[in-house]
């Protein structure tokens, strides 16, 4: 799951939320349906769900499933469709409310049970055989929605149960971007068109456009510089709550040739488990486009680079000291001769809902 935002940087020192505010803005964000329209409509990610739970069929036939942030329902479907004998739908948002009249225009309420609440605070009448959910955000750990699948891995799936998806990789490669180089030299041209020389304004704009947001962008394969680094990988059977207050890695790579680097690039994969070969929904940019598209960490300057330039360096991901329901990036890198730079990057706190 990920929601839309506007960007913004704030001078003050920001107030921290305490965990029921963090709460009620984050399950109030899934109340229109916009965003619900978006991920539906995605169809690499609600195909590769489909696939991933059909490939499962022999797993979920006869079983229990539990589907945590189930949203309208459509996983909880696809577990009905493929055989399930039981569903719980847990759903804290109001969207539980239209997800219960699309369970029921599907009739299946006699093995789909949407439950109104918090996972942490539900009690069901059984263990699980299955855990299904679509928990990943911008840059994977966003929203932070991975705690909630753990704790309900932790409390209520049986001993050798199935999470699907059950693993989750991160990855990171250098970036080229025209459009922002093309908005640096903009200031550079007007004297040219207006005769009033504004060349002054570059690094302003540059301040203004390389920020420390983390920017959510599609990224064109002919913008990637190197190969891709995968950084870290995350086991549901196995990670912890507090592996994940602190997922990091390190990374090495070479640029393809001559270019500017703009920006870091992070994305993602999860990879579903099936007998013959594994089911991956990746958000590369080599890919075809996701509605999590990439995470881009602009750099304070762009650097320019030759063919085999190496690039290495740590990166980190944490949860925001503000709001611990968003996320904050680290990275600390040497491009060629260059020295470390290190660079703090975090999601904005004013969401942007497209209505």
């Amino acid at each position: 799951m990920a929601n839309l935002w506007k960007m913004s940087q704030h001078g003050t020192k920001k107030r921290k939320l305490d965990r029921s505010t963090e709460d009620y803005m984050y399950f109030d964000s899934y109340s229109d349906v916009t965003i619900h329209e978006e991920m539906i409509a995605d169809t690499v990610r609600t195909n590769t769900y489909r696939m991933g739970i059909f490939k499962n069929s022999k797993s979920i036939e006869g079983k229990v499933v539990l589907d945590v942030g189930a949203g309208t329902g459509v996983l909880s479907l696809f577990c009905a469709q493929a055989g399930a004998r039981k569903v719980y739908a847990v759903e804290a948002s109001s969207i539980a409310d239209q997800a219960v009249r699309i369970v029921k225009l599907n009739q299946m309420e006699d093995r789909i049970e949407v439950i109104k609440a918090t996972l942490e605070t539900i009690e069901l009448a059984e263990q699980v055989d299955v855990i299904v959910s679509e928990w990943m955000g911008y840059a994977l750990l966003h929203e932070s929605m991975l705690n909630s699948v753990i704790f309900a891995r932790d409390k209520w799936l049986k001993p050798g149960g199935l999470i699907l998806p059950s693993r989750a990789d991160l990855y990171i490669a250098p970036i080229n971007d025209l459009v922002v180089e093309g908005r640096l030299n903009f200031w550079s041209t007007v004297k040219g068109q207006y005769g009033v020389d504004m060349s002054c304004m570059t690094d302003f704009a540059r301040k203004c456009i390389m920020n420390k947001d983390i920017t959510v962008n599609p990224v064109t394969v002919e913008d990637v510089l190197s190969h891709p680094c995968k950084f870290a990988e995350l086991d549901l059977n196995t990670v912890t709550l507090e592996q994940l207050r602190d997922v990091r890695g390190v990374f090495s790579c070479q640029c393809f040739g001559s270019s500017s680097i703009h920006a870091f690039c992070v994305w993602f994969t999860v990879t579903f488990p099936a007998e013959e070969k594994a089911l991956v929904l990746s958000t590369s940019p080599f890919k075809p486009e996701t509605h999590w598209k990439q995470a881009v960490l602009y750099l304070d300057d762009a650097v320019d680079v030759m063919q085999d330039t190496k690039v290495e360096g740590e990166i980190s991901l944490h949860p925001s000291e503000e709001n611990s329901r968003h996320i904050c990036i680290r990275v600390d890198y040497v491009i060629g001769e260059q020295k470390k730079h290190s660079k703090t990057f975090s999601i904005p706190d004013q969401y942007l809902e497209v209505k």
